[in-house]
């Protein structure tokens, strides 16, 4: 497991810690890189991460307690809780929001996104720019993830119980389970080991763009550490968050494998019931096995995609399952042909895209501001910049 998480750090492609548990016990855990690059301070097993999507969960569990506390049912109409919603959102019911089936466009998709992000705005304000846009289709019938429906669940919870998101999550999840590491993110507080978030450069890693943490709320706005996240898992799973008919409902998928803040899956002919979360300057996953138990966390402060390549090998070798690292000696040779259905134009951050084109039977790759570079085959889906490069 080391290997395999010491070769993506290597690489310039990983900074961050990983753990690795069966129940209780901890089968791996250690940290890479840097919790803040300036002054070279190490990631270690207590570096408090932002999550980034990984929080749409713990807002799940919040709307599903307050059920058990019959404060709101699921199948509610939004309206029942806002009277002031508009008439569109009139058959949109709480259920819609936490499966990403309501139909109401995610905020962060606006064009003035970007500018909107800079500054602190109340939840109302966030829910004010997109409450008059129209539907995007009829609530329920199909899944379109929108980061909007969780900033509505988390001002749901904010007034059916009367606290702020950050009082209710801490006092109902955090404190009963003692995940003292884990909170509401902030740009104001001064908060003990925290890293710093970074995102690739195209002359190598810079600091990440800049977000306003009252902004993600109850999409995204919660930090963590890995043991924290083992203790979340080993909670939920455990019957100590939720009953037993909430969590069943919560790990329920509706459409496109998504339940409540969860996406529910069989990988490899296993259950899987995982998130992955980005956010400026850091990418996570949380994986977790039910039929085994066995926990997968995976946090960067470093913004790309090898947090899920790492948790999907980490599964492997978990299972027994041999994985060979590539070099340079053992690169795939592909078909010129096949090649071309990976040519475009990706997201690698919010505020970088990466695009790919087709030259000499191989990959290159450009952020649009430089000469492209060359990738490397490691697998018919996996390609690589040369060492010594930032990479996405």
């Amino acid at each position: 497991m080391d290997q395999i998480v010491a070769f993506h750090a290597g690489n310039d492609d990983f900074m961050g810690s990983v753990l690795v548990a069966r129940g209780n016990e901890v089968l791996f855990k250690k940290s890479y890189g840097s919790a803040n690059l300036e002054w070279k301070v190490p990631n270690t097993a207590t570096t408090r991460f932002r999550l980034g999507s990984v929080t749409k969960q713990f807002t799940a569990a919040g709307i599903l307690l307050l059920e058990e506390r019959g404060k709101l049912k699921t199948d509610d109409p939004v309206k029942v809780h806002l009277p002031d919603a508009p008439p569109a959102w009139n058959k949109v019911t709480i259920f819609h929001l936490l499966t990403h089936t309501s139909g109401i466009p995610s905020l962060t998709e606006f064009p003035d996104f970007e500018t909107w992000k800079l500054s602190r705005r109340s939840i109302q304000q966030s829910i004010d720019l997109f409450r008059d846009k129209p539907l995007e289709f009829p609530p329920g019938h199909r899944y379109n993830y929108s980061n909007s429906g969780y900033l509505l669940l988390g001002y749901l919870i904010e007034k059916i119980s009367g606290e702020t998101y950050e009082t209710f999550v801490k006092k109902n999840i955090f404190d009963p389970l003692g995940m003292k590491d884990s909170g509401y993110d902030s740009n104001e507080t001064v908060i003990s080991s925290r890293a710093a978030g970074y995102t690739p450069g195209p002359d190598g890693i810079v600091n990440a763009a800049f977000v306003h943490m009252s902004i993600p709320h109850g999409a995204g706005a919660l930090y963590s550490t890995t043991e924290d996240l083992l203790r979340w898992t080993n909670g939920l799973f455990g019957g100590k968050v939720l009953s037993a008919t909430s969590l069943k409902k919560m790990t329920t998928p509706f459409k496109e494998d998504y339940a409540f803040g969860l996406v529910v899956a069989d990988v490899n002919c296993r259950k899987t019931i995982k998130h992955g979360g980005g956010i400026e300057g850091f990418n996570t996953e949380l994986t977790y096995l039910p039929d085994e138990r066995l926990t997968i966390v995976v946090l960067a402060n470093l913004n790309g995609d090898a947090p899920g390549r790492i948790t999907q090998q980490l599964n492997a070798v978990a299972h027994g399952e041999k994985i060979i690292l590539p070099t340079e000696k053992t690169e795939v040779k592909m078909d010129p042909e096949q090649l071309t259905k990976f040519a475009g134009t990706y997201e690698v951050s919010p505020s970088q895209n990466m695009i790919i084109t087709v030259s000499d039977g191989r990959l290159s790759a450009s952020d649009g501001s430089d000469k492209p570079d060359p990738l490397f085959a490691m697998s018919p889906h996996a390609f690589l910049f040369p060492k010594g490069r930032s990479r996405g």
